[in-house]
């Protein structure tokens, strides 16, 4: 089995994760998706603005009609912050899979800042997905990184982020089309961003 492992705040999840794990599923063909919201990323420590339950569930509604996604609690039942190693540690423990990271590549530029980044790599291979105004050299920003354990994949460029999404709720502003509607409705149910 090869599954893919997409983690993040999901704060909120939108179209350009669903875009970037499907493409990746279809391009690597893995059999699975699997969605990790963060408790606390180490990175975003304060900034995260909905609670780890919110963004659990807005991420099960969001991947609720495609059978190949699931969604893990693996980071939000341990205490925080979240290590991408150890995610990859107790998942490649207790199932049997090759493992595919996938990593937007802005995140992808600064692995090496992240804990343990050579075992990341030994865990899972890395799935490098394009994003809007970036492109990186993988080899310069991780010389030690095995290029065969790095899979570069297109996708469409959605320019799409949680952060402009929280900014146009908090303004009244219309986020319509970016993200799937029933997690548009459990925004405005639970009064998230405002």
């Amino acid at each position: 089995m090869r599954l893919g492992i997409l983690g993040g705040s999901f704060d909120p999840i939108h179209y350009g994760h669903l875009v970037a794990a499907e493409e990746t599923r279809a391009a690597l063909k893995l059999d699975r998706v699997l969605f990790v919201p963060t408790a606390a990323s180490p990175f975003k420590m304060g900034r995260v603005r909905s609670p780890p339950e919110d963004r659990f569930r807005m991420a099960e509604m969001a991947v609720a009609s495609n059978p190949r996604f699931a969604v893990s609690r693996i980071e939000i039942d341990r205490p925080p912050p979240s290590y991408t190693v150890e995610t990859l540690r107790l998942l490649s423990a207790s199932c049997e899979a090759d493992l595919y990271f996938i990593v937007g590549e802005d995140a992808a530029r600064d692995i090496a800042l992240w804990k343990e980044p050579q075992e990341i790599v030994r865990l899972a291979r890395l799935a490098v997905v394009t994003r809007p105004g970036l492109e990186i050299n993988i080899e310069e920003i991780a010389p030690w990184l095995p290029l065969e354990r790095v899979h570069s994949v297109h996708i469409p460029q959605l320019e799409i982020s949680s952060t402009d999404l929280r900014l146009r709720i908090a303004t009244g502003r219309s986020i319509k089309y970016q993200l799937p509607e029933c997690v548009e409705a459990y925004i405005a149910e639970r009064g998230l961003y405002r």
